[in-house]
């Protein structure tokens, strides 16, 4: 009973020594609100003197709670859009390789953890010998026959596979929560790449309506020529409107290819095309976006969850290396039978067994465990700099999101504007060159400049849309399932 006693007692004694810091969130610099952060009576305001005629077409729902903590397919709305990003996250290369992480992560953790347990072993032996006769020596022939279990315990007296073990299942933590990034990552990816290539849709519909009423103006201008009623200088400015959109349609061609190309990467496929669903105008988003507090993000944002487990485990390493310094203490156990004939093996006589403890102390080691210590700590302040530097650089990416947002929404709507005019002014300069009151040349440039704005109200449309997907993310939202 004496050595049992002994045992227990270490186990208890062992179980509350444990050396090394323990971990304690450190102190961020969290402002009370994000800059660009608008007053909801000022965007209310805004909308009420500038209407959209996006908005107009399709009323926008409003954000009932924050941003971030939305799922993602309350967010994009689209039907095709949330069928091509579930496809994503089943099929996707980063989504799986970041499980596979996970799963090494685990199996590490079990590695580590099973350190803190004793090791049980079992085995057996028979051996036949037969020393041939030399001088002075007779002949000798024998044999040995046993069957035997050990153990071994490395006690944890010092917490040193304690911390080893804490800082593994941090690790696994922080596996996790990369894959999280990584999906909120690829959510944020698929929906702006989605966005872009409907917008390069509307733009070649533009290119293609444009070029059919230029043709047909051409022809009328060719008509006006052959009768006398114009000059050739006329006709000739009417086929540069033809091929300034005919030129556009191949380059958005290869650019619509070449998205859907890369769509079909993100989703885990091959090159090929993309099935549509809403048009880029009637896509639903938000007229306003309420501004979360931002000491919500250090819990939702998963980038800055896993550079916090990355110091949970850096801090824990320190531990480790400072067990080091203190004695390494085990038990050590054996049990079994031995004897000459196989008959008598298991007989009370061939018993055998014996117990023991060694105790361990580091005397010398050249600085290797002063250094090793040094290298934790400085391990560990490497990462609470980069864990501080993520705060800082998520506050810093959902500020940047809210001007955006905000800012191309007001963008958009001026161009609204530009544009009606601009289709106004083209179509008022056909009319007035119909009736002889104009030159082509005038023709020439309101039809280009309406060309212009239409492209470009597309790309105000499309970056409003990205400024959204730019939001979520930054805010951590995409990767709640």
């Amino acid at each position: 009973m004496k050595p049992l006693t002994l045992i227990v007692a270490l186990m208890l004694v062992g179980a509350g020594c444990t050396v090394g810091p323990n971990y304690k969130r450190p102190t961020v610099d969290v402002p009370g609100s994000y800059r660009g952060a608008a007053p909801s009576s000022q965007v209310a305001q805004t909308d009420k003197e500038q209407p959209s005629a996006i908005a107009a077409a399709k009323p926008p729902q409003p954000v009932t709670q924050p941003l971030g903590d939305e799922k993602w397919w309350e967010v994009f709305q689209d039907k095709q859009l949330q069928e091509l990003i579930r496809t994503a996250l089943a099929n996707n290369y980063d989504v799986n390789i970041a499980a596979a992480r996970i799963l090494k992560a685990q199996a590490e953790l079990g590695i580590v953890r099973a350190d803190q347990l004793p090791t049980i072993n079992a085995g057996a032996a028979a051996i036949n010998y037969d020393i041939p006769r030399a001088k002075n020596f007779p002949n000798t022939a024998s044999s040995v026959n046993a069957v035997d279990a050990s153990f071994n315990w490395q006690l944890d007296f010092w917490g040193k596979y304690r911390r080893a073990t804490e800082s593994a299942r941090a690790n696994l933590l922080a596996a996790r929560w990369a894959r999280e990034y990584v999906i909120s990552t690829l959510v944020s990816d698929v929906a702006a790449s989605y966005f872009q290539l409907r917008a390069l849709d509307l733009q070649l519909e533009i290119a293609r309506r444009t070029l059919d009423a230029r043709k047909e103006s051409l022809k009328l201008t060719k008509t006006l020529v052959s009768g006398g009623a114009t000059n050739m200088l006329d006709q000739r400015q009417a086929e540069q409107l033809v091929a300034a959109a005919a030129e556009s349609i191949p380059d958005l061609e290869r650019r619509i290819q070449q998205q859907e190309n890369y769509i079909s990467t993100l989703l885990g496929n091959n090159p090929g095309p993309i099935a549509r669903g809403l048009p880029l105008t009637e896509q639903p988003h938000p007229p306003e976006i309420p501004a979360d507090l931002p000491s919500a993000l250090l819990e939702r944002r998963a980038d800055i969850r896993q550079a916090e487990e990355q110091l949970v485990a850096a801090n824990a390493q320190i531990g480790v290396a400072k067990a080091a310094y203190y004695p390494n203490i085990s038990l050590t156990a054996n049990a079994g039978y031995a004897s000459s004939a196989l008959s008598s093996l298991l007989t009370g006589p061939a018993g055998f067994w014996a117990f023991g403890g060694t105790l361990m102390q580091p005397i010398f080691s050249g600085g290797r465990i002063k250094s090793g210590v040094k290298y934790t700590e400085a391990q560990q302040q490497e990462f609470l700099l980069i864990y501080k530097q993520t705060i800082q650089q998520a506050f810093r990416g959902v500020s940047d999101s809210l001007v955006a947002y905000q800012k191309n929404r007001e963008f958009r709507e001026y161009h609204e504007q530009l544009t009606v005019a601009a289709q106004d002014s083209a179509r008022l300069s056909e009319v007035r060159y119909g009736g002889g009151r104009a030159s082509y040349l005038e023709v020439l440039t309101n039809e280009t400049n309406y060309f212009n704005a239409e492209l470009g109200m597309v790309q105000a449309q499309l970056n409003e849309l990205l400024a959204l997907v730019d939001l979520y993310r930054n805010l951590g939202g995409g990767w709640q399932s």
